[in-house]
């Protein structure tokens, strides 16, 4: 029996490896406090589990969903986007919904790759970019994102092969934490009108943003629906990680297209999660403020920590991460080591995320208080 040679090349997914890590520890009877995996510790809204319980007893949602989701969800995901970005979006062409926005970014690559075509993915960055673009056949180009102009792409520098066909790009990002202005989509919308690309925009953090910061969509951005298509989620924003329900919205061209591969490949979302997605979306907000006044709390403890033992660094301004660089002397797999080894608390290596993610570790801000408070002092000891 032999797997398919597309999957020789896949590293171990890394989420994957930190469970394992996690496991083996606690076998050994380590008491291990997790700081690697962004999964929001806080319960969902209970309008939104009230609205699902429901659309459960109702039969109707027992039955195979649309494949193309609700008409109700997908015109409350454009009122949405209306109300948030001032963005208008046909519901009927420019709106796919998603099991959950991951499924969404591994699908677009078997909608626009062909073998051998190119596909420009930040480094460092979401693993599931380049993992999708290899399990369609395509060769993942690296975008380095450098530090000193604040983890966005340097434009006036990336060369794009001949064949390319799809640029992502990820802000607030997930592992760098970065930032992203109107001013920097604008650029991101015009290159990629220049050189023939599908801008890909993953906003799954737009909502969790701090010190006063706003994120903006890139369907903000003039002519964008020419070239663009954003993913988004429930998850970050209103704790429905498990749930799985998101969508992507623009380009009705990269729309369809991505709609054809769902529709030979999965049945839809429950329709009862939609409903639940429904209430998410048009139901009171006012409980994202505290939310994320949490996540600042917390992040602000992490980065008052590691400012204390001599690692300086500025605090981020989105996203439920703290991209960390390590102390001199280690490369991000020695520093997880330690401190797995000597706090007996998991944080990812940056080179998981790309190349240029060696020098970093990222520290998710999804930790209860105590645990998290344990895991500084911890930390603080360690180092």
């Amino acid at each position: 029996m032999r797997p398919a040679k597309r999957i020789e090349t896949l590293p171990p997914y890394l989420f994957a490896e930190i469970d394992r890590k996690v496991s083996e520890k606690r076998a050994a009877g380590v008491d291990v406090i997790s700081l690697g995996v962004g999964d929001p510790d806080t319960p969902t809204p209970a309008h939104i589990v009230a609205a699902l319980k429901v659309a459960v007893e109702d039969v109707s949602t027992h039955q195979y969903p649309s494949y193309y989701g609700m008409p109700e969800f997908r015109r409350a995901v454009c009122a949405w986007y209306q109300r948030r970005f001032g963005v208008t979006i046909d519901p009927d062409r420019e709106c796919q919904p998603l099991i959950g926005s991951k499924e969404g970014i591994a699908h677009l690559a078997v909608a626009f790759v062909d073998p051998g075509d190119a596909v420009l993915v930040p480094d460092p960055a979401y693993p599931v970019y380049e993992i999708g673009t290899i399990l369609a056949g395509g060769t993942p180009v690296s975008v380095p994102l450098p530090a000193e102009i604040g983890f966005l792409p340097d434009w006036d520098s990336i060369e794009v092969p001949a064949g390319a066909k799809i640029l992502w790009l990820n802000y607030p990002s997930n592992p760098t934490a970065a930032v992203a202005t109107i001013d920097d989509l604008e650029r991101a919308v015009a290159f990629c009108r220049t050189h023939d690309l599908l801008l890909a925009y993953d906003n799954a953090y737009s909502e969790i943003t701090f010190d006063g910061f706003t994120a903006p969509s890139v369907l903000q951005v003039e002519g964008a629906k020419d070239v663009a298509i954003e993913f988004h989620s429930l998850s970050k924003t209103y704790n429905m990680t498990g749930w799985r329900i998101g969508w992507a919205v623009g380009s009705p061209v990269a729309v369809e297209a991505l709609g054809r591969v769902k529709t030979n490949i999965d049945s839809g979302i429950f329709n009862a999660v939609q409903r639940a997605g429904i209430a998410a979306l048009e139901g009171p907000q006012d409980f994202l403020g505290d939310l994320r006044a949490l996540y600042q709390r917390r992040r602000d403890r992490v980065v008052d920590t590691f400012h204390d033992v001599g690692l300086k660094f500025e605090a981020p301004k989105g996203s439920v991460f703290v991209w960390l660089p390590v102390p001199a002397g280690h490369d991000s797999a020695s520093f997880a080591t330690l401190l797995l080894e000597e706090a007996g608390v998991v944080v990812p290596p940056g080179r998981g995320y790309g190349p240029s993610g060696e020098g970093f570790v990222r520290v998710s801000l999804t930790v209860p208080d105590d645990r998290l408070e344990e895991g500084l002092e911890r930390v603080r000891k360690a180092l």
